[in-house]
């Protein structure tokens, strides 16, 4: 099985794909410091902006694997068909290589608020896109936190076959192993990673003023214990507010080393961070939790 690995980041679809005896033909990320990361754990070039590359420079693949942003589409293309109707976008360089490739399957993987982004119209027109290319498309919104990783992360994931190939497919079925926070955190954590008083302070007063105005806003506060955090941002370098560890009685909290940060995410201990702790939180905040990508890949894997 080969497949390609667009808007790759730091290489999260990739790591179970490979597991399973795929080969990783082409890769494209267009952000530098992620690329280090990117070629700091994997062998192979990695190409650049995804929009200077022809389709017919990529290698045939069974497979196409894409994390992409969300964009919303021009409302005076809609009559046109699928170029005019999603150009500009990132997912109109997804639907170029699927027409001229026509890959035996794709794995699509956006942030929840796809489904009702636009008043839903991005994915109905993203649907209606990939069925005219040739596709069937399933959607659904799957939980970290349910695939053995103690965080609330939800993202919206679409698994397309050719519909000549009649692929009966289903989404995999959630373990729901219980875990908890502990599991992931590293016992020797340096003071540099506590939070200074002045931004304790801030964090603090922050949130008081939010509840004074019935706003639910502030940081959170999460322990050993805890089933799960919140979802993790690529802002979380700026202040870790979403995610902060409580410490012993008088020391402030913390946040999350950039090791905890990939075990969050489902990466393994093995996976070099070759990048500063600012450039490793985006490219972690960014990224796919592994364990939910491994429960998809066996379900397309097993299909093709």
């Amino acid at each position: 099985m080969k497949f390609i690995d667009l808007f790759a980041g730091i290489g999260g679809m990739r790591i179970p794909f490979e597991n399973l005896g795929g080969e990783c033909v082409f890769t494209s990320e267009i952000d530098k410091f992620a690329r280090e990361t990117y070629q700091a754990n994997f062998k192979g070039e990695v190409a650049g902006d995804i929009t200077k590359i022809k389709a017919e420079e990529i290698p045939g693949h069974d497979l196409l694997l894409a994390g992409f942003p969300c964009q919303s589409f021009s409302q005076a293309g809609l009559k046109h068909g699928f170029a005019d109707t999603t150009r500009g976008t990132m997912f109109f360089e997804i639907a170029r290589i699927l027409k001229h490739h026509k890959p035996k399957a794709f794995l699509l993987e956006n942030v929840k608020g796809l489904r009702n982004h636009n008043k839903g119209r991005t994915l109905k027109t993203m649907l209606n896109v990939l069925s005219n290319i040739g596709y069937e498309t399933h959607y659904k919104v799957l939980n970290a936190r349910d695939f053995g990783q103690p965080q609330n992360r939800e993202r919206v994931f679409l698994v397309g076959f050719r519909k000549e190939d009649e692929v009966a497919y289903s989404f995999p079925v959630p373990p729901k192993i219980p875990v908890r926070l502990g599991d992931i955190l590293e016992q020797q954590v340096p003071d540099e990673f506590a939070l200074s008083d002045m931004l304790w302070q801030g964090h603090q007063d922050r949130k008081a003023k939010a509840r004074a105005k019935g706003y639910g806003f502030g940081y959170s506060l999460f322990n050993e214990g805890s089933r799960y955090t919140s979802a993790m941002t690529a802002r979380y370098y700026k202040d870790g507010s979403e995610i902060l560890i409580e410490q012993q009685k008088g020391s402030n909290p913390r946040r999350l080393t950039p090791r905890e940060a990939a075990r969050l995410q489902g990466f393994p201990d093995s996976f070099v961070i070759p990048v500063s702790k600012t450039q490793a939180y985006k490219q972690f905040g960014n990224s796919v939790a592994v364990p939910v990508i491994l429960a998809l890949a066996e379900t397309i894997v097993d299909k093709l």
